[in-house]
């Protein structure tokens, strides 16, 4: 087994770039998501690949936010010397984007396994993965289901345990309640082919994701966004499961310690979903880990690779370089 060093708790302040405004990462794009039908759930997943892949290069997977897509990861697509240090590949979540499965019902395990496949199917035999929120633990998912494809972790903005008492006691949301509401109103026995998500849920995400105070075209962006993609009948069961799975997730904590690839895990100061407490105590149980790391960047959003794309970028390109074999 891998021993670890200790797990090291870094702060990322003046010593990088300032953040990167609103408004710069909020510039007018369209999705340009593909897709690839692989095994599991005989889905079809959504995935961005920006630039053609490069086998010379280490690769990152990138996994997106609870009702967001593949756009989430816009400034690190556009970000050169990102590019040019490694390969970017995104894929959206079951429930998620472009992504699509016959079956209703599907878990984070079942993502984590359709990602793993479409790796393969796009020949990416090893890769890093980046997770924000949700896709941190499809992250610890990935490194558990095939250790030996997976290089390093990076999680963002998240949580490995369930929506437990113990991280509201720790200054988390409350997603239980965030979730159950939704959930209620999206479950329906009757067909609904006018559905759409609804401004106060739209504004809602954004707020806690982007910042209440983010630019206004990242918010008509993204409101405009979420309601064309969980549009009708079938958008609406799309997202009432993705957010049964918020909502009724299994926490990871007994299963960290099989992880053996590093760890950088990343959390705003200002995140209002999950804590910076919360972070410290959970990147301690990354016992397996070589290296088990939090970094916090003072004043970072949930979604950090959007309000700090700068300040992610760069830990990301010396976490890859360091570790990449």
């Amino acid at each position: 087994m891998l021993r670890p060093k200790r797990a090291l708790m870094l702060s990322i302040g003046s010593g990088f770039a300032g953040p990167v405004s609103a408004r710069r990462g909020s510039r007018s794009f369209m999705s340009n998501a593909k897709t690839i039908s692989v095994p599991h759930l005989n889905a079809t997943a959504g995935y961005q690949m920006p630039h053609p892949y490069d086998l010379s290069k280490p690769t990152l997977v990138l996994v997106n936010s609870f009702t967001t897509s593949s756009d989430l990861y816009a400034s690190q697509y556009a970000n050169s010397k990102l590019t040019s240090a490694m390969n970017l590949l995104a894929i959206e979540l079951l429930g998620h984007g472009k992504t699509r499965t016959p079956h209703e019902n599907f878990t984070y395990w079942d993502t984590a396994l359709m990602n793993l496949q479409v790796m393969e199917a796009l020949g990416v035999k090893k890769a890093f993965v980046l997770g924000t929120s949700q896709g941190g633990w499809i992250t610890a998912r990935m490194a558990l289901l095939a250790p030996e494809r997976i290089e390093g972790i990076v999680p963002l903005g998240t949580s490995m345990d369930s929506e437990s008492e113990r991280t509201r006691s720790l200054g988390c949301w409350d997603g239980i309640d965030a979730c159950t509401g939704p959930i209620d109103k999206w479950t329906s026995t009757s067909a609904t082919p006018d559905f759409e998500p609804d401004d106060d849920f739209c504004n809602y995400l954004i707020d806690i994701g982007f910042g209440a105070k983010c630019d206004s075209s990242v918010r008509d962006y993204w409101v405009k966004t979420i309601k064309s993609n969980y549009r009708g009948d079938d958008g609406r069961k799309r997202a009432r499961m993705a957010a049964i799975n918020l909502r009724e997730r299994d926490g990871l904590h007994g299963r960290l310690f099989d992880v053996q690839c590093p760890v950088m895990w990343l959390h705003g100061t200002s995140d209002v979903v999950y804590s910076v407490a919360n972070a410290e105590q959970e990147i301690k149980m990354f016992l397996n880990s070589p290296e088990a790391r939090l970094v916090t960047v003072k004043n970072g959003q949930h979604f950090l690779s959007a309000s700090h794309p700068t300040e992610v970028d760069n830990a990301l390109i010396e976490f890859v370089g360091k570790w990449h074999r």
